[in-house]
Protein backbone atom coordinates (compact mmCIF):
# COMPACT_ATOMS: atom_id res chain seq x y z
CA UNK A 1 0.00 0.00 0.00
CA UNK A 2 1.15 3.52 -0.91
CA UNK A 3 0.01 7.06 0.70
CA UNK A 4 -1.99 7.62 -2.12
CA UNK A 5 -4.24 4.55 -0.84
CA UNK A 6 -5.01 6.32 1.99
CA UNK A 7 -7.19 9.39 1.36
CA UNK A 8 -4.62 11.86 1.86
CA UNK A 9 -3.98 15.29 -0.57
CA UNK A 10 -1.31 15.55 -2.83
CA UNK A 11 0.61 18.19 -0.38
CA UNK A 12 0.54 15.82 2.65
CA UNK A 13 1.86 13.00 0.32
CA UNK A 14 4.68 15.69 -1.11
CA UNK A 15 5.24 16.07 2.70
CA UNK A 16 5.90 13.03 3.99
CA UNK A 17 7.66 11.72 0.52
CA UNK A 18 10.44 14.84 1.29
CA UNK A 19 10.35 13.39 4.95
CA UNK A 20 11.50 9.91 3.56
CA UNK A 21 8.53 8.35 4.30
CA UNK A 22 7.99 5.92 1.28
CA UNK A 23 5.12 3.09 2.74
CA UNK A 24 2.42 3.58 5.66
CA UNK A 25 3.54 1.40 8.26
CA UNK A 26 1.08 -1.33 9.81
CA UNK A 27 -0.79 1.26 12.43
CA UNK A 28 -0.26 3.99 9.81
CA UNK A 29 -2.49 2.10 7.31
CA UNK A 30 -4.89 0.57 10.44
CA UNK A 31 -5.76 4.04 11.70
CA UNK A 32 -5.35 6.93 9.00
CA UNK A 33 -8.14 5.63 6.98
CA UNK A 34 -10.54 5.61 10.29
CA UNK A 35 -9.50 8.59 11.68
CA UNK A 36 -10.35 9.97 8.15
CA UNK A 37 -13.78 9.30 8.64
CA UNK A 38 -13.70 10.88 12.17
CA UNK A 39 -14.04 7.57 14.28
CA UNK A 40 -12.93 7.71 17.76
CA UNK A 41 -9.49 5.08 17.59
CA UNK A 42 -7.94 3.02 20.83
CA UNK A 43 -4.39 1.90 19.29
CA UNK A 44 -2.14 -0.79 20.76
CA UNK A 45 1.23 0.46 19.19
CA UNK A 46 4.77 0.75 20.33
CA UNK A 47 7.31 3.01 19.59
CA UNK A 48 8.80 3.07 16.62
CA UNK A 49 5.75 2.20 15.08
CA UNK A 50 5.31 5.26 13.30
CA UNK A 51 2.35 6.41 15.53
CA UNK A 52 2.76 10.03 15.31
CA UNK A 53 2.02 10.15 11.63
CA UNK A 54 -0.50 7.98 12.15
CA UNK A 55 -2.47 10.55 14.05
CA UNK A 56 -0.97 13.60 12.74
CA UNK A 57 -1.34 13.03 9.00
CA UNK A 58 -5.30 12.80 8.98
CA UNK A 59 -5.55 15.98 11.20
CA UNK A 60 -3.76 17.69 9.02
CA UNK A 61 -5.69 16.59 6.28
CA UNK A 62 -9.06 17.37 8.59
CA UNK A 63 -8.15 20.40 9.73
CA UNK A 64 -6.55 21.70 6.36
CA UNK A 65 -9.58 21.20 5.03
CA UNK A 66 -11.73 23.37 6.42
CA UNK A 67 -8.46 26.17 7.47
CA UNK A 68 -9.17 29.41 7.18
CA UNK A 69 -6.12 32.20 6.63
CA UNK A 70 -8.14 35.29 7.26
CA UNK A 71 -9.61 33.89 10.86
CA UNK A 72 -9.58 37.13 12.99
CA UNK A 73 -8.99 34.93 16.21
CA UNK A 74 -7.07 31.40 15.99
CA UNK A 75 -7.74 28.99 18.82
CA UNK A 76 -6.73 25.68 19.10
CA UNK A 77 -8.67 22.89 17.48
CA UNK A 78 -6.27 19.96 17.61
CA UNK A 79 -4.83 18.84 21.35
CA UNK A 80 -1.94 16.29 21.60
CA UNK A 81 -1.13 15.12 25.06
CA UNK A 82 2.37 13.65 25.90
CA UNK A 83 4.36 12.42 28.77
CA UNK A 84 7.49 14.20 28.56
CA UNK A 85 9.05 17.12 26.77
CA UNK A 86 11.54 15.18 24.83
CA UNK A 87 8.47 13.60 23.39
CA UNK A 88 6.66 17.26 22.99
CA UNK A 89 9.22 18.65 20.94
CA UNK A 90 9.82 15.25 18.59
CA UNK A 91 6.12 14.98 17.85
CA UNK A 92 5.65 18.98 17.46
CA UNK A 93 8.90 18.61 15.23
CA UNK A 94 7.32 15.81 12.89
CA UNK A 95 3.82 17.68 12.40
CA UNK A 96 5.35 20.95 11.33
CA UNK A 97 6.97 18.71 8.60
CA UNK A 98 4.41 16.77 7.72
CA UNK A 99 1.95 19.96 7.58
CA UNK A 100 4.68 21.86 5.43
CA UNK A 101 2.84 24.40 3.50
CA UNK A 102 -0.52 23.69 4.90
CA UNK A 103 -2.41 26.84 6.35
CA UNK A 104 -1.86 25.75 9.92
CA UNK A 105 -0.07 27.06 12.91
CA UNK A 106 1.06 24.75 15.55
CA UNK A 107 3.17 24.98 18.79
CA UNK A 108 5.09 22.57 21.10
CA UNK A 109 4.27 23.59 25.36
CA UNK A 110 6.24 21.67 28.04
CA UNK A 111 7.93 22.05 31.39
CA UNK A 112 11.19 23.36 32.09
CA UNK A 113 11.59 25.79 29.80
CA UNK A 114 10.58 29.26 29.67
CA UNK A 115 6.97 29.76 29.65
CA UNK A 116 6.96 33.85 28.36
CA UNK A 117 7.88 32.88 24.52
CA UNK A 118 5.07 29.27 24.31
CA UNK A 119 2.56 32.29 26.37
CA UNK A 120 3.41 34.83 23.42
CA UNK A 121 2.65 31.81 20.50
CA UNK A 122 -0.18 30.88 22.27
CA UNK A 123 -1.65 34.22 22.20
CA UNK A 124 -1.24 34.84 19.12
CA UNK A 125 -3.17 31.89 17.63
CA UNK A 126 -2.61 28.36 17.04
CA UNK A 127 -4.19 25.47 15.70
CA UNK A 128 -2.77 22.16 16.82
CA UNK A 129 -0.83 22.20 20.53
CA UNK A 130 1.15 19.43 21.73
CA UNK A 131 1.69 19.67 25.14
CA UNK A 132 2.64 17.92 28.36
CA UNK A 133 -0.30 18.42 30.81
CA UNK A 134 1.17 19.67 33.47
CA UNK A 135 2.78 23.05 31.30
CA UNK A 136 -0.84 22.73 29.47
CA UNK A 137 -2.52 23.67 33.27
CA UNK A 138 -0.14 26.18 34.01
CA UNK A 139 -1.24 27.85 30.91
CA UNK A 140 -4.94 27.29 31.21
CA UNK A 141 -4.56 29.52 34.89
CA UNK A 142 -2.79 32.13 32.96
CA UNK A 143 -5.40 32.36 30.20
CA UNK A 144 -3.16 32.21 27.63
CA UNK A 145 -5.81 29.84 25.50
CA UNK A 146 -8.98 27.99 25.86
CA UNK A 147 -9.53 24.51 25.02
CA UNK A 148 -13.47 25.39 24.21
CA UNK A 149 -12.57 24.75 20.14
CA UNK A 150 -10.96 21.48 20.28
CA UNK A 151 -12.54 19.13 17.61
CA UNK A 152 -9.64 16.29 18.01
CA UNK A 153 -7.73 14.86 21.23
CA UNK A 154 -5.06 12.67 21.17
CA UNK A 155 -3.02 10.97 23.96
CA UNK A 156 0.33 9.84 23.59
CA UNK A 157 2.12 7.19 25.28
CA UNK A 158 -1.28 6.81 27.75
CA UNK A 159 -0.15 3.99 29.87
CA UNK A 160 3.65 6.05 30.44
CA UNK A 161 1.05 8.97 31.49
CA UNK A 162 -0.62 7.00 33.59
CA UNK A 163 2.61 5.34 35.20
CA UNK A 164 3.73 9.15 35.97
CA UNK A 165 0.79 9.53 37.60
CA UNK A 166 -1.24 12.41 35.55
CA UNK A 167 -4.17 10.95 35.27
CA UNK A 168 -5.68 14.19 38.01
CA UNK A 169 -3.93 16.36 35.29
CA UNK A 170 -5.62 14.83 32.44
CA UNK A 171 -9.02 14.30 34.00
CA UNK A 172 -8.31 18.52 34.61
CA UNK A 173 -8.03 18.93 30.64
CA UNK A 174 -10.79 16.71 29.76
CA UNK A 175 -13.41 18.67 31.87
CA UNK A 176 -12.29 21.71 29.84
CA UNK A 177 -12.88 20.13 26.47
CA UNK A 178 -16.08 20.11 24.29
CA UNK A 179 -18.19 16.92 24.82
CA UNK A 180 -18.40 16.62 20.75
CA UNK A 181 -14.79 15.95 19.62
CA UNK A 182 -12.76 13.15 18.06
CA UNK A 183 -10.67 11.27 20.40
CA UNK A 184 -7.41 8.82 19.43
CA UNK A 185 -5.43 6.94 22.41
CA UNK A 186 -2.31 5.86 21.93
CA UNK A 187 -0.44 3.14 24.05
CA UNK A 188 2.29 0.92 23.85
CA UNK A 189 -0.02 -1.53 26.18
CA UNK A 190 -3.15 -2.05 27.06
CA UNK A 191 -3.27 -2.16 30.76
CA UNK A 192 -6.13 -2.10 33.02
CA UNK A 193 -5.96 2.03 33.37
CA UNK A 194 -5.56 2.30 29.82
CA UNK A 195 -8.42 0.48 29.52
CA UNK A 196 -10.64 2.37 31.91
CA UNK A 197 -9.50 5.67 30.63
CA UNK A 198 -10.45 4.66 26.85
CA UNK A 199 -14.16 4.03 28.03
CA UNK A 200 -14.31 7.10 29.85
CA UNK A 201 -13.30 9.43 26.82
CA UNK A 202 -13.42 7.27 23.67
CA UNK A 203 -17.04 6.82 21.80
CA UNK A 204 -17.63 3.49 19.66
CA UNK A 205 -13.96 3.25 19.38
CA UNK A 206 -12.26 0.95 16.83
CA UNK A 207 -9.50 -1.13 17.76
CA UNK A 208 -6.40 -0.52 15.91
CA UNK A 209 -3.67 -3.81 17.45
CA UNK A 210 -1.22 -4.51 14.33
CA UNK A 211 1.57 -6.09 16.51
CA UNK A 212 1.74 -7.74 19.42
CA UNK A 213 3.00 -5.01 22.24
CA UNK A 214 6.13 -7.01 23.06
CA UNK A 215 7.02 -6.82 19.32
CA UNK A 216 11.08 -6.19 18.73
CA UNK A 217 12.31 -4.24 15.36
CA UNK A 218 13.42 -7.70 13.41
CA UNK A 219 17.28 -5.70 12.79
CA UNK A 220 17.53 -5.36 16.46
CA UNK A 221 19.85 -7.85 18.03
CA UNK A 222 19.81 -8.67 22.13
CA UNK A 223 22.38 -10.09 24.35
CA UNK A 224 23.39 -9.50 27.99
CA UNK A 225 26.70 -10.18 29.63
CA UNK A 226 26.52 -11.21 33.06
CA UNK A 227 28.58 -9.10 35.52
CA UNK A 228 28.50 -8.27 38.94
CA UNK A 229 26.87 -4.94 39.79
CA UNK A 230 30.34 -3.78 40.62
CA UNK A 231 31.69 -4.22 37.44
CA UNK A 232 29.29 -3.31 35.14
CA UNK A 233 31.09 0.30 34.58
CA UNK A 234 34.83 -1.23 33.79
CA UNK A 235 32.98 -3.97 31.65
CA UNK A 236 30.67 -1.49 29.46
CA UNK A 237 34.24 0.74 29.26
CA UNK A 238 36.30 -2.23 28.03
CA UNK A 239 33.31 -3.08 25.53
CA UNK A 240 33.15 0.66 24.33
CA UNK A 241 37.08 1.15 23.70
CA UNK A 242 37.94 -2.63 22.44
CA UNK A 243 34.63 -2.78 19.63
CA UNK A 244 35.23 1.04 19.40
CA UNK A 245 31.42 1.67 19.85
CA UNK A 246 31.05 5.46 18.34
CA UNK A 247 28.06 6.43 19.49
CA UNK A 248 26.00 4.84 23.34
CA UNK A 249 22.75 5.26 24.32
CA UNK A 250 23.12 4.24 28.16
CA UNK A 251 19.84 3.80 30.62
CA UNK A 252 19.50 3.56 33.88
CA UNK A 253 16.20 3.48 36.31
CA UNK A 254 17.34 6.59 38.64
CA UNK A 255 18.38 9.92 38.03
CA UNK A 256 21.74 9.76 40.73
CA UNK A 257 22.49 6.54 39.36
CA UNK A 258 22.75 8.30 35.53
CA UNK A 259 24.73 11.05 36.76
CA UNK A 260 27.23 8.58 38.54
CA UNK A 261 27.35 6.49 35.51
CA UNK A 262 27.86 9.60 32.96
CA UNK A 263 30.81 11.30 35.61
CA UNK A 264 32.61 7.56 35.88
CA UNK A 265 32.58 7.28 32.13
CA UNK A 266 34.24 10.69 31.57
CA UNK A 267 36.72 10.26 34.06
CA UNK A 268 37.54 7.42 32.08
CA UNK A 269 38.20 9.46 29.21
CA UNK A 270 35.20 9.16 27.47
CA UNK A 271 32.86 12.36 26.84
CA UNK A 272 29.95 11.67 28.34
CA UNK A 273 26.41 13.91 29.17
CA UNK A 274 23.48 12.71 30.90
CA UNK A 275 19.70 13.93 30.55
CA UNK A 276 16.80 13.47 33.13
CA UNK A 277 14.45 15.24 35.09
CA UNK A 278 16.11 17.24 37.19
CA UNK A 279 18.32 18.91 33.89
CA UNK A 280 17.04 22.11 32.92
CA UNK A 281 15.77 21.87 29.55
CA UNK A 282 18.66 23.37 28.02
CA UNK A 283 20.43 21.25 29.15
CA UNK A 284 18.69 18.39 28.27
CA UNK A 285 19.01 19.68 24.84
CA UNK A 286 22.38 20.52 24.36
CA UNK A 287 23.41 17.21 25.27
CA UNK A 288 20.87 15.59 22.76
CA UNK A 289 22.24 17.84 19.95
CA UNK A 290 25.80 17.05 21.17
CA UNK A 291 25.05 13.32 20.90
CA UNK A 292 23.43 13.28 17.74
CA UNK A 293 26.35 15.52 16.54
CA UNK A 294 28.72 13.11 17.58
CA UNK A 295 30.78 15.24 19.92
CA UNK A 296 29.55 13.01 23.18
CA UNK A 297 30.03 9.49 22.36
CA UNK A 298 27.88 8.15 25.75
CA UNK A 299 24.48 9.60 26.64
CA UNK A 300 23.12 8.35 29.95
CA UNK A 301 19.42 8.53 30.05
CA UNK A 302 16.81 7.57 32.61
CA UNK A 303 13.34 5.80 31.67
CA UNK A 304 11.52 8.77 31.01
CA UNK A 305 13.75 9.99 28.01
CA UNK A 306 13.06 6.47 26.85
CA UNK A 307 9.75 7.60 25.03
CA UNK A 308 10.88 11.09 23.17
CA UNK A 309 14.43 10.28 22.31
CA UNK A 310 14.26 10.09 18.59
CA UNK A 311 18.41 9.28 17.30
CA UNK A 312 19.10 8.35 13.13
CA UNK A 313 20.70 5.28 12.58
CA UNK A 314 21.35 4.64 16.46
CA UNK A 315 23.82 1.85 16.49
CA UNK A 316 24.21 0.66 20.46
CA UNK A 317 21.53 0.97 23.43
CA UNK A 318 22.54 -0.56 26.92
CA UNK A 319 20.70 -1.35 30.04
CA UNK A 320 22.76 -0.78 32.69
CA UNK A 321 20.14 -1.01 35.06
CA UNK A 322 17.31 -4.02 34.34
CA UNK A 323 14.04 -2.02 34.38
CA UNK A 324 11.18 -3.00 37.06
CA UNK A 325 8.66 -2.83 34.80
CA UNK A 326 9.63 -5.12 31.81
CA UNK A 327 7.66 -2.76 29.20
CA UNK A 328 10.34 -0.37 29.96
CA UNK A 329 12.66 -2.48 28.36
CA UNK A 330 11.00 -2.34 25.00
CA UNK A 331 10.60 1.25 24.84
CA UNK A 332 14.40 1.46 25.78
CA UNK A 333 15.47 -0.96 23.27
CA UNK A 334 13.49 0.78 20.70
CA UNK A 335 15.50 3.68 20.24
CA UNK A 336 17.77 1.78 17.84
CA UNK A 337 17.03 -0.75 15.06
CA UNK A 338 14.37 1.95 13.82
CA UNK A 339 12.69 2.53 10.08
CA UNK A 340 14.55 -0.71 9.00
CA UNK A 341 17.96 -0.14 10.55
CA UNK A 342 20.02 -2.87 12.44
CA UNK A 343 21.16 -2.22 16.26
CA UNK A 344 22.12 -3.73 19.11
CA UNK A 345 20.58 -3.94 22.32
CA UNK A 346 22.54 -4.78 25.77
CA UNK A 347 22.03 -5.92 29.11
CA UNK A 348 24.60 -5.67 31.65
CA UNK A 349 22.83 -8.35 33.89
CA UNK A 350 23.79 -8.79 37.39
CA UNK A 351 22.70 -11.71 39.70
CA UNK A 352 20.43 -9.58 41.58
CA UNK A 353 18.57 -8.54 38.55
CA UNK A 354 17.98 -12.11 37.16
CA UNK A 355 14.03 -12.40 38.09
CA UNK A 356 13.53 -8.88 36.77
CA UNK A 357 15.25 -10.25 33.37
CA UNK A 358 13.28 -12.99 33.12
CA UNK A 359 9.72 -11.38 33.57
CA UNK A 360 11.42 -9.96 30.40
CA UNK A 361 12.45 -12.88 28.68
CA UNK A 362 8.70 -14.20 28.95
CA UNK A 363 6.80 -10.71 28.40
CA UNK A 364 9.16 -11.08 24.84
CA UNK A 365 8.17 -15.34 24.72
CA UNK A 366 12.39 -15.84 24.20
CA UNK A 367 15.33 -16.43 25.54
CA UNK A 368 18.46 -13.47 24.94
CA UNK A 369 21.41 -14.67 24.49
CA UNK A 370 23.63 -14.41 27.82
CA UNK A 371 27.52 -14.11 27.24
CA UNK A 372 30.31 -14.12 29.94
CA UNK A 373 33.46 -12.81 28.95
CA UNK A 374 36.75 -13.86 30.13
CA UNK A 375 37.96 -11.67 33.65
CA UNK A 376 34.64 -10.42 34.43
CA UNK A 377 33.03 -13.86 35.42
CA UNK A 378 30.06 -12.87 37.76
CA UNK A 379 31.17 -14.53 42.15
CA UNK A 380 27.63 -13.32 43.00
CA UNK A 381 26.36 -16.11 41.46
CA UNK A 382 23.62 -17.67 44.51
CA UNK A 383 23.95 -21.16 44.93
CA UNK A 384 21.02 -24.02 45.26
CA UNK A 385 19.62 -24.27 48.46
CA UNK A 386 19.95 -27.46 50.51
CA UNK A 387 17.54 -29.02 53.21
CA UNK A 388 20.16 -29.55 56.12
CA UNK A 389 19.35 -31.82 58.57
CA UNK A 390 20.56 -31.75 62.17
CA UNK A 391 21.50 -28.89 64.09
CA UNK A 392 24.76 -29.05 61.63
CA UNK A 393 23.08 -26.85 59.43
CA UNK A 394 24.87 -27.66 56.60
CA UNK A 395 28.59 -27.77 57.84
CA UNK A 396 28.84 -31.71 58.35
CA UNK A 397 28.19 -31.96 61.69
CA UNK A 398 25.74 -34.82 62.50
CA UNK A 399 23.48 -34.54 65.28
CA UNK A 400 24.96 -34.30 69.12
CA UNK A 401 28.39 -33.60 66.93
CA UNK A 402 30.33 -29.94 67.27
CA UNK A 403 30.66 -29.02 63.75
CA UNK A 404 33.54 -29.92 61.83
CA UNK A 405 36.37 -26.96 61.35
CA UNK A 406 36.63 -25.91 57.90
CA UNK A 407 39.18 -24.00 56.51
CA UNK A 408 38.63 -21.31 53.30
CA UNK A 409 35.33 -19.76 51.25
CA UNK A 410 33.62 -23.66 50.63
CA UNK A 411 35.55 -25.88 53.13
CA UNK A 412 38.75 -26.86 51.67
CA UNK A 413 41.83 -27.10 53.59
CA UNK A 414 43.42 -24.21 52.43
CA UNK A 415 41.81 -20.82 50.56
CA UNK A 416 41.71 -20.85 46.78
CA UNK A 417 43.48 -17.79 45.50
CA UNK A 418 41.29 -15.25 44.47
CA UNK A 419 41.40 -15.23 40.26
CA UNK A 420 42.01 -12.33 38.40
CA UNK A 421 39.34 -10.42 37.34
CA UNK A 422 38.30 -7.63 35.47
CA UNK A 423 41.29 -4.99 33.91
CA UNK A 424 43.86 -6.84 36.01
CA UNK A 425 42.67 -10.09 34.09
CA UNK A 426 42.72 -8.36 30.27
CA UNK A 427 46.20 -6.48 31.15
CA UNK A 428 48.07 -9.91 32.80
CA UNK A 429 47.09 -11.21 29.15
CA UNK A 430 48.34 -8.46 27.22
CA UNK A 431 51.72 -8.17 29.44
CA UNK A 432 54.59 -6.85 26.84
CA UNK A 433 51.34 -6.27 24.29
CA UNK A 434 50.62 -2.73 25.57
CA UNK A 435 47.99 -1.66 27.46
CA UNK A 436 44.82 -1.79 24.57
CA UNK A 437 42.25 0.07 24.30
CA UNK A 438 40.30 0.59 27.70
CA UNK A 439 38.47 3.40 25.92
CA UNK A 440 40.20 6.76 26.93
Amino acid sequence: MSFSKLGLSQQIQQNVKEVGYETPTPVQSGVIPLALKGKDILAAAQTGTGKTAAFALPILQLLGDAASEDEAVRAPRALILVPSRELAMQVGTNIEAYGAELPLVSAAIYGGANIAPQAKKLLAGVDIIVATPGRLLDHLKLKNLTLSKVEFLVLDEADSMLDMGFIRDIESILERLPKKRQTMLFSATLSGGVKRLSETILKKPQLVQVDAYATIAEGIKQIAYTVDKEQKSELLSYLIGSKNYKQVLIFCRTKAGAEEVAQDFESRGLKSESIHSDKTHGARGRALESFKEGKVRVLVATDLAARGLDIDNLPYVVNYDVPHIPTDYIHRIGRTGRAGNEGEAITLLSSEEAHNFKKIEELLGKTIEKIVLPGYEPTNVPEPKKKNKGSGKGNGAKKGEAPKKTAGAFGNKKAKKEPLRGRAFVESKMAGKGRGNRGR
